[in-house]
């Protein structure tokens, strides 16, 4: 594949991964669960998040190839811990463009949530087959767009009246801390889409690790700077019942609610872009390995594995009809910490044998230990649906390669 994408352009994809719908709606559930302890989930999935994203640069500097660390767990840990981390992947982030086209849907047409998100999905793909750079274009527009909109509304909200502190009915708990962080790190998730495009990138070993960097940091404060002043504007309770809570804090402000809405469907749109580019190129590389049909690994005219998006495209809309918007996140927080644990420990592999800068091997292990923490905090329902579903996977696969 050609390696057309250079630091700026792999930032704002990394960036405009992570500003997706997550930073939207993500406040609501996470203070339920933490209550007045969301500052500390936030900075716990930021650790989680940072701790796989140095081993994730150090595994894609090593390994510059498409599919990220179904790749690395290959190289590093075997066919099966690849494979583990790879059908979590495409499991994950599957789930993850269904639920984010289902809150583009809500924010636009409320009554029809599911048909918004088939043609928010369906759009996402065909420009997504027209080639990377378009790609990369586009999230460097959206993602510059949504950082100003949340920088604004993060200074309009802390200039806001308070407003009155409510009593949760649940207890902000250590249990309800890891609980916040998972849901808050799916909104996290999405720097590992730069790892992705090995193959498409200028000097990977230098501008992998850089755009991670740069994009984690970016959104990090971004987040953390809506955790601090959302409670104060809406209360603790309120936020934990709003289902747009971002656009209901700056109510009353000078920034108009409508800019935020406008900026919650564009953020998502970027997301869903940049997800199903994701999708299609680690779906090709576990087709390159006969993990998925052969014809997957199939690129068209502009290099593109236009068919693997499309299938997976397809899935999600699927999913969008037949599923529930919790549950499906549910299950891509696990499906993807599942994913970073295999990462972690295919950095924790890799690090004696890296020359120059390499993740230190018990960060690598702290990254893996904490994603594997928060997968247990999550709904019973969600783990049992995903679980179920990656064993199913593991037995096909399993029974293919023995005939």
């Amino acid at each position: 594949m050609e390696r057309r994408v250079g630091t700026i352009g792999a930032t704002a994809i990394g960036a405009g991964s992570m500003l997706g719908a997550g930073v939207f709606v993500v406040w609501g559930p996470a203070a339920a669960a933490a209550g007045d302890l969301l500052v500390w989930a936030v900075l716990l999935a930021g650790v989680v998040a940072a701790l796989n994203a140095g081993s994730t640069a150090q595994l894609a500097a090593v390994h510059p190839v498409a599919g990220g660390a179904y790749a690395y767990g290959r190289a590093e840990l075997g066919p099966w811990p690849g494979f583990t981390a790879g059908i979590g992947f495409v499991l994950g982030k599957t789930a993850s463009v269904a639920a984010i086209g289902l809150a583009i849907g809500a924010y636009l047409w409320p009554e029809q949530p599911a048909a918004v998100a088939t043609v928010a999905i369906a759009a996402s793909w065909a420009l997504n087959s027209r080639g990377i750079t378009r790609t990369s274009g586009a999230s460097v527009v959206i993602a510059s767009a949504v950082i100003a909109v949340v920088v604004a509304a993060a200074v309009a909200i802390a200039g806001a009246e308070p407003a009155e502190q409510g009593v949760l009915g649940v207890s902000a708990d250590r249990g309800g801390v890891l609980a916040a962080a998972a849901l808050v790190f799916f909104a996290f998730a999405g720097y590992a889409r730069i790892a992705t495009l090995g193959e498409e990138v200028r000097e990977p070993a230098r501008v992998i690790p850089r755009a991670i960097g740069l994009a984690l940091g970016i959104v990090l404060a971004l987040y953390l700077a809506l955790a601090a002043v959302l409670p104060g504007a809406l209360g603790t309770e309120g936020l934990a019942l709003s289902d747009a809570p971002v656009a209901d804090a700056v109510a009353g402000t000078w920034l108009p609610s409508a800019v935020v809405t406008a900026a919650a469907v564009a953020a998502a749109f970027g997301s869903l872009l940049a997800l199903t580019a994701g999708l299609g190129r680690t779906a090709m590389a576990m087709a390159r390995e006969s993990d998925l049909p052969r014809p997957l690994a199939r690129t068209n005219g502009r290099g593109v594995p236009a068919l693997a998006e499309g299938v997976a495209a397809a899935v999600a809309i699927v999913l969008a009809w037949a599923g529930d918007l919790t549950l499906a996140i549910g299950m891509s927080s696990f499906a993807v910490l599942l994913y970073y644990a295999v990462a972690g420990a295919s950095a924790f592999r890799a690090a004696g044998r890296v020359a120059g800068w390499r993740m230190p091997r018990p960060l690598s292990a702290a990254g893996m230990v904490l994603c594997v923490a928060l997968m247990a905090s999550l709904p019973l329902a969600a783990t049992a649906a995903a679980a179920a579903i990656l064993a199913g996977a593991g037995l096909v696969r399993g029974l293919a390669r023995r005939r």
